[in-house]
């Protein structure tokens, strides 16, 4: 574990592990729900192709997969979250397996004229063997991954997120005020351990940054991880400068507002370092003690438990002090490294275990009754920050989580929870009753009745809840389906993408729609009524 000092060159009370090891891959191309960002244009904006962005919601994603095998509330609480836009992580393959797999995600998400967020997650020795434990064998191997990745994009839009734990997690590293972190397995030099990280993750900053329309974001860690100045010098050799900006809270609990005001920090620290006074780290403020001019240099270590703010009357959640020691060492010098943060499921900010399991608690692991937070948005107005995104997938579990204890039972659940990247129907329903701001579930239903045949097949579509008397119906086919036609509806396809067309006014209990169509039989597993995502 890190220790705690109460002055700046503090280190976290705790580290947390990284989570998704599902491989996404996109088995055909998708449409875009409207239900994430707003459409923005921002061509002269930092950042410009993120900001401003559709972020693409992906119709085969890992969660509405989860979905086909649940059913009742456990079915519609993954349909749901399925309909707004989660990143697509990729965890291993080949250099050509990782190409496929991102080209065709990348070219689902064009034809829509949308944003893939795509993670990026094989980095040698990955998450130090534990819960995630993965990654390619050598730099080698993964700089010959991550050109397949880079080809898979090529000259279309999307943003990369680089490797989370990437720059919180490496092994045999030594942090700037000279502690050995925890992370020393035999199996990697000792001698070479951090420069190779390094050397991967800037390896892969420049295939990425050398795209024309390709955005990428390195690990930042969050604010209740590493300290402010610890990690702007760990993003500098990292490659920062050449990225886009920095990631952060990915796949953890923290509250947005903190995760705002530590990365601005970063940001700041990065700009004094590089601008004002080179490598002077040490006097980068930090929430480990928030003292300065503003508060007469007096100062304490923030606190998690709380929103962080200029104004607050908790002197744990006041940010002037530190606000004011940047705004005296910067003076004219602007910070301009942007940032992204993960608010996938921080609506409630991160778990107090009160004492619980004492230095074991893990609470980055399938804490109980937390929430989601804001909804994905490339339009934030929030100086610096150019998107709030769901980078892990919620509803999918962080691990086994034994919080000390021998397992295999998760102590504070008395269950055994999923192992990580699996879906977890109990999380899953937390998440969206306590969701922050509040979601509402989907107010339509579609029932599809498969009949195979030969060559073919037909499907009887009845729709149900909020349904107008004319309706447009969309929805994805694999590769392969063609759609011909359809009872009492127009029917419509572009690529993988069909659209019907029709009217409600029926007689009796007639469906709405029969379609019939040629190769292999399937159900979608999305569809949108009139432009908003239904329940199936």
């Amino acid at each position: 574990m890190f220790h705690v000092s109460a002055r700046p060159a503090a280190h976290p009370p705790g580290r947390r592990r990284a989570l998704v090891l599902g491989a996404a891959a996109a088995l055909a191309v998708g449409l875009a729900v409207p239900l994430g960002s707003s459409a923005a244009a921002a061509d002269d904006a930092p950042g410009a192709g993120l900001v401003g962005s559709d972020l693409y919601v992906n119709p085969w994603s890992t969660t509405l997969e989860a979905s086909q095998s649940l059913s009742g509330q456990a079915r519609d609480d993954a349909q749901l979250l399925g309909s707004i836009a989660s990143a697509t992580w990729f965890t291993s393959g080949t250099p050509d397996e990782v190409r496929a797999e991102v080209d065709a995600v990348v070219t689902a998400a064009a034809a829509q004229g949308a944003m893939p967020v795509l993670v990026a997650y094989n980095v040698p020795f990955r998450d130090c063997a534990q819960y995630s434990a993965g990654g390619a064998l050598d730099t080698a191997a993964y700089q010959a991954w991550i050109d397949g990745f880079a080809a898979g994009i090529g000259d279309r839009p999307a943003t990369v997120i680089l490797e989370p734990d990437g720059l919180g997690i490496i092994p045999h590293y030594v942090t700037l005020d000279g502690v050995a972190e925890w992370c020393q397995p035999a199996e990697v030099p000792a001698e070479t351990a951090a420069a190779e990280r390094f050397a991967q993750l800037n390896h892969a900053v420049d295939a990425l940054g050398a795209l024309p329309a390709a955005s990428v974001y390195l690990d930042g860690t969050g604010s209740s991880w590493l300290n402010v100045g610890e990690i702007s010098d760990r993003l500098l050799k990292g490659g920062v400068e050449r990225a886009d900006g920095f990631f952060l809270n990915a796949s953890n609990y923290q509250f947005t507002s903190n995760s705002t005001s530590f990365g601005t920090w970063v940001s700041q620290c990065i700009a004094y370092v590089t601008q004002v006074n080179p490598g002077d780290f040490g006097s980068c403020g930090n929430q480990y003690w928030n003292g300065g001019p503003a508060t007469n240099w007096n100062g304490v270590a923030m606190s998690q438990y709380g929103q962080w703010s200029a104004d607050a009357a908790d002197p744990a959640l006041n940010t002037k002090g530190v606000d004011s020691r940047y705004a005296l060492i910067l003076g004219d010098v602007e910070a301009t490294t942007r940032f992204v943060i993960d608010t996938s499921r921080n609506g409630l900010g991160p778990w107090n275990h009160e004492g619980a399991y004492w230095d074991t608690h893990e609470d980055w692991c399938n804490p109980p009754d937390r929430g989601l937070g804001l909804r994905p948005d490339t339009t934030t107005d929030v100086p610096l920050v150019d998107a709030y995104l769901w980078i892990k997938v919620p509803g999918e579990s962080d691990g086994k989580c034994y919080r000390g204890t021998a397992g295999p039972l998760d102590p504070e659940r008395g269950m055994e929870d999923p192992a990580a990247g699996q879906w977890f129907v109990e999380q899953a329903r937390e998440l969206v009753a306590l969701a922050d701001p509040a979601i509402a579930p989907l107010d339509c239903h579609v029932e599809w009745t498969l009949d195979a045949g030969t060559g073919g097949y037909s499907a009887t579509v009845r729709l149900s809840g909020a349904v107008a008397d004319r309706y447009s119906l969309a929805f994805a086919v694999r590769d392969g389906q063609t759609v011909a036609k359809a009872t009492r509806a127009a029917i419509a396809q572009d690529g993988g993408i069909v659209t019907v067309t029709g009217t409600t006014k029926k007689t009796g209990n007639a469906p709405d729609t029969v379609i019939h169509a040629k190769g292999e039989p399937g159900t979608p597993w999305q569809f949108l009524l009139d432009g908003r995502a239904c329940t199936s």
